[in-house]
């Protein structure tokens, strides 16, 4: 299981998001936090600011749509440049169809879940994912403390996944941190969204690779 690391750029320096990108070149996708003031409440950033970083940065993006009606809007993520694109099940109304519409574009498709939706109900919907995202705050902010009760939820997705068969990451937002990922990484995350964490500490480069490591370890226990 391969452990990568996807920095938030929601707790970036939105004046210099190029320059930003450049202090994490370890990272293995930039995480773009897409907020609409509707499905949650905070505005951030849209398809155009995801168009400019696509071209100037050399990771690319995983754009997460916590937005209302992301049937709608979630294919011009991937006409801007997104390479993996995240809407919410609490707010597609065709999840089905919406994530082969991402994939027939050319993206990779992800489902994400708030921290008190379970998995069970979606878990059919698993063959047409590359990757399930689980949220251990509440989506809207970041630097929120990590839920610790999202840890049988993402032992669960690990679980369903398996069965599957299929390839497909299991994603964790959310006060990821040092005292944090290990513990995601033994429930079965491998892909780790960390924002104040990265950015919040004097070389966000070398904090990269601390997070990789200590899932690594975790992972191989």
């Amino acid at each position: 299981m391969a452990i990568q690391i996807t920095p938030s750029l929601l707790n970036a320096d939105f004046a210099n998001l190029a320059g930003e990108a450049a202090r994490i070149p370890t990272a293995d996708w930039l995480h773009m936090d897409v907020m609409d003031n509707h499905f949650v409440p905070n505005l951030t950033l849209g398809a155009p600011v995801i168009e400019a970083l696509s071209k100037a940065a050399d990771q690319p993006i995983d754009a997460h749509l916590m937005i209302a009606d992301p049937d709608r809007w979630a294919p011009q993520f991937v006409e801007a440049g997104a390479g993996s694109v995240t809407f919410h099940v609490e707010a597609a109304h065709a999840p089905v169809r919406l994530a082969r519409e991402i994939r027939a574009q050319g993206a990779r498709a992800s489902m994400a879940l708030k921290p008190a939706t379970p998995i069970e109900p979606y878990a059919d919907l698993l063959p047409e994912l590359d990757m399930v995202l689980v949220m251990t705050v509440e989506p809207g902010f970041g630097g929120q403390k990590f839920l610790d009760l999202c840890l049988p939820k993402i032992r669960r997705t690990r679980e369903l996944i398996e069965r599957t068969g299929g390839e497909i990451w299991l994603q964790v937002d959310g006060g990821v941190s040092v005292e944090t990922i290990e513990r995601c990484a033994e429930a079965g995350a491998d892909t780790f969204v960390a924002g104040s964490a990265v950015f919040g500490a004097d070389d966000p480069g070398a904090m990269v690779e601390t997070l990789r490591g200590l899932a690594d370890a975790a992972c191989r226990h």
